[in-house]
């Protein structure tokens, strides 16, 4: 029987204090996700929410390239190394970290730019992102990061379970023509080295769509 992950605050506490004292160097060492500078290359810099950030690579890729950033994440451990690696970057004053579910949890503001990686929540992949692009501003962007659900994907160090990966179509069905323009769609397949020099393959879908005004 295929195990299922609840993604609640107990099993993302548990995900990055294993992480941490199995890898405790490549935790806070993890670069951005590369699709981050290509698909942000184009935007003029303002607000952004990085939604479920781990422990920080994106929010504080961002914040050095301009972007005033919020970043929400469930697990205290996570965001401990995030404030760490802003800190180390010089980026503390551009970036602020919020410990808070994302599935029940309101911003109380519109941003320019919305963007999550690899972010699964409590709850169906496809409402959270529901969720967030409601946080987007007229004029702003979504960008989503995920895994691709497909026979035989690999994500992180395991098999994502299928709660946790998504279809393009899926994703490009949710978004109304009326209300956004998507600007890219695409699959992407990528080898990563992971912890023992051992490789893997990440299958990848990568969204971006501007909300018009």
């Amino acid at each position: 029987m295929t195990e299922r992950h609840e993604f609640d605050k107990d099993y993302w506490d548990r995900h990055w204090h294993q992480a941490h004292h199995e890898r405790p160097d490549a935790v806070t060492g993890t670069l951005a996700h590369p699709y981050l500078a290509r698909e942000t290359a184009e935007l003029t810099p303002g607000t952004a929410l990085d939604a479920g950030c781990g422990t920080g690579a994106e929010a504080v890729w961002l914040a050095s390239h301009g972007w005033r950033v919020t970043g929400v994440d469930l697990a205290s451990a996570a965001l401990t190394r995030a404030a760490d690696r802003a800190a180390t970057s010089g980026v503390s004053d551009r970036v602020r970290f919020v410990e808070a579910d994302l599935t029940v949890w309101e911003p109380g503001a519109r941003f320019d730019l919305v963007t999550t990686h690899y972010a699964h929540p409590a709850m169906p992949q496809l409402a959270f992102y529901d969720r967030l692009a409601a946080w987007v501003a007229p004029g702003g962007a979504l960008l989503i990061v995920g895994h691709l659900h497909a026979s035989g994907t690999t994500g992180h160090d395991h098999h994502p379970p299928t709660e946790a990966s998504v279809t393009l179509a899926d994703i490009t069905a949710g978004l109304d023509s009326t209300a956004w323009e998507v600007t890219t769609a695409a699959e992407h397949h990528r080898t990563v080295t992971g912890p023992g020099g051992h490789e893997k393959t990440l299958h990848d879908v990568v969204v971006r769509a501007t909300r018009r005004s």
